[in-house]
């Protein structure tokens, strides 16, 4: 958070930065590959996580070898310090050859860098592979509600999904109305974890989504004067339903960690997930029973996309375009879905392919309980984050247990 503060701090006092005339042009695509040759891009990229450093190796041998861009991974623990090291150039008047060339950035992150001038583009658009992104069913041409209007790439879906164990719940459940019923009928057998907690937040946003009839009005910031009667719904939704919850409401789980070891001890049917792979995982690792599958509501569900951006001052912009156009493609879109290497969502659209790229996620074993990029149906808008801070408060006041 204080890095997060100080990032906006130095935004307030930064002046937007003019575009340098030998920038690439992404729809000049020959040109680009030919600039891309010999540059090194430093992608400021996660670093928590053995499995995505091990896939970001991966792209970047690809891309060595088939386009002569060499890939650093410059691995963070918090995204907000690649936002402070570009700001920080800027007020240092370094404006070319800037230290980041490529960050994976979402949200505020993103916002903030936008808003200011701080990045490269539009250029996402006129990548070839964008030719086979799902613009209407996923959620790729905004950012937690900002429009992203070409300033990041896609190159991962997370979707939330409900876990259900097949030997007690017979069919998915279609909607937050289904849902209730089954609860009522088989009282303490769902739950969620406790807001503020990720996983809670999400179930909470994902039945005001599903209860609203138009959901859109979450794209706005929250007000005090249509506060109360968007999320009418949503509260009188849970008075009915927390009676009938694990524990009759009177206790949650801290975690989606804790849902699932309560599935596995049989005290719970259904939990909510927002990795569509975690329930396969689960079970290959003996954490679930493998009668547990998972379903999306009819609907819809809450996704969002992990993007990647360029620096406005970066030196290696065509490199990076030919990076983050590489990512995108159907090829490296397969081999991230693969559980046994990240197990994430595609941000393609299956119906663009053709029959051999297709193949390719055909081909992949998802796991007994993931869901294909069609079954997963379409994804809904993430409500503007100022929604989820009033909403998570109110819970707490509300149903709250120490």
């Amino acid at each position: 958070m204080k890095h997060l503060a100080l990032a906006a701090s130095l935004l307030a006092s930064t002046f937007l930065p003019t575009a340098s005339f030998a920038d690439p042009d992404p729809a000049n695509w020959d040109a680009v590959l030919d600039e891309a040759k010999g540059q090194t891009v430093y992608w400021n990229a996660w670093g928590g996580s053995p499995t995505t450093n091990a896939f970001i190796e991966w792209a970047g041998d690809q891309i060595q070898a088939r386009y002569g861009v060499t890939l650093e991974h410059v691995k963070l623990t918090d995204t907000a310090d690649a936002v402070t090291r570009v700001l920080s150039e800027k007020q240092a008047g370094q404006d070319d050859d800037g230290a980041i060339d490529m960050i994976w950035i979402n949200g505020a992150n993103f916002a903030s860098m936008k808003d200011n001038g701080l990045l490269f583009g539009p250029f996402a658009e006129d990548l070839p592979n964008w030719q086979f992104v799902d613009v209407d069913g996923k959620t790729v041409r905004t950012d937690f509600t900002v429009p992203v209007e070409g300033y990041e790439a896609p190159w991962a879906m997370a979707q939330v999904v409900f876990m259900y164990d097949t030997a007690d719940i017979a069919e998915p459940l279609p909607s937050a109305a289904a849902i209730l019923e089954w609860a009522k009928a088989h009282p303490g057998r769902f739950t969620y974890p406790q807001p503020p907690d990720f996983l809670g937040t999400t179930f909470l946003k994902q039945m005001l989504v599903e209860l609203l009839d138009d959901p859109s009005v979450l794209a706005a910031p929250v007000s005090d004067e249509t506060y109360a009667d968007v999320t009418a719904p949503l509260w009188a939704y849970l008075e009915e339903l927390t009676p009938a919850l694990w524990r009759e409401g009177r206790a949650y789980p801290p975690n989606g960690t804790r849902q699932i070891q309560l599935i596995n001890d049989g005290e719970l049917d259904m939990a909510v997930s927002f990795s569509p792979s975690e329930a396969s995982t689960a079970i290959a690792n003996y954490e679930l029973p493998d009668t547990v599958r998972t379903f999306v509501l009819d609907k819809g569900t809450i996704g969002n996309a992990s993007f990647v951006a360029i620096p406005y001052n970066s030196g290696s912009k065509a490199g990076a375009m030919v990076l983050a156009d590489f990512l995108m493609s159907p090829e490296a879109q397969a081999h991230a879905q693969d559980p046994n290497v990240l197990g994430y969502g595609t941000v393609l659209n299956m119906a663009a392919l053709s029959d051999e790229d297709r193949a390719r996620f055909d081909a992949l074993d998802l796991g007994i309980a993931t869901l294909t990029p069609a079954q997963l149906g379409r994804v809904q808008d993430e409500p503007h984050p100022s929604w989820m801070t009033r909403i998570a408060e109110d819970w707490q006041s509300r149903y709250g247990v120490q």
